[in-house]
């Protein structure tokens, strides 16, 4: 059985404890989900989990995971800057142009489609290489410059994960403490 409750929200199932059950399951899939679209950069993975808590705040309906939502917001988008942060100042430092690294994300992106999941992890690497050999000319120099590459999107992916795995323990607290 569905429909609205009294306070006007939707809801699934034949009491309001299997409603809830039924989002905290959704919710926490998701935001599973989210946390290996950061780690197989395919699926927006912050972005997945703040949807999903945002839609567990709406359908919760409570001051309190207003606030969880807020703290998890907050995490998500402070991961989402240092990661962008982290990767830029290392790969400026280290010479390897802005073309370099969107060379190798779309030949990441290919190499998902071409060999999925694991092309894409293939394709990146061997794209960074390939831009920075075609614009040094020198494999060793190339070689290099690719690792820093690789190093710093690592590093960043590394940071948004550790804020990703943070919001994503807020809200399983919230959960846990009747919120």
């Amino acid at each position: 059985m569905s429909g609205l409750d009294d306070v006007g929200r939707l809801w699934v199932g034949d009491s309001t404890t299997e409603r809830d059950a039924v989002l905290t399951l959704l919710v926490g899939l998701a935001i599973l989900v989210g946390l290996v679209g950061i780690v197989i950069p395919v699926l927006p993975g912050s972005i997945l989990i703040g949807l999903a808590v945002l839609v567990w705040a709406v359908m919760t309906g409570t001051v309190l995971s207003w606030w969880v939502f807020a703290a998890v917001a907050l995490l998500l988008v402070v991961g989402s800057v240092i990661t962008w942060v982290i990767t830029a100042h290392h790969t400026r430092a280290a010479g390897v142009p802005n073309g370099s690294l969107v060379f190798a994300g779309l030949a990441g992106i290919v190499g998902f489609f071409v060999i999925p999941v694991i092309g894409l992890l293939l394709f990146f690497p061997l794209g960074l290489f390939a831009a920075e050999y075609w614009r040094l000319r020198d494999p060793g120099a190339a070689r290099a410059s690719a690792l820093v590459g690789l190093k710093a999107t690592g590093l960043g992916m590394l940071t948004e994960l550790g804020l990703a795995l943070a919001a994503a323990a807020v809200w399983l607290v919230a959960v846990l403490n009747g919120v």
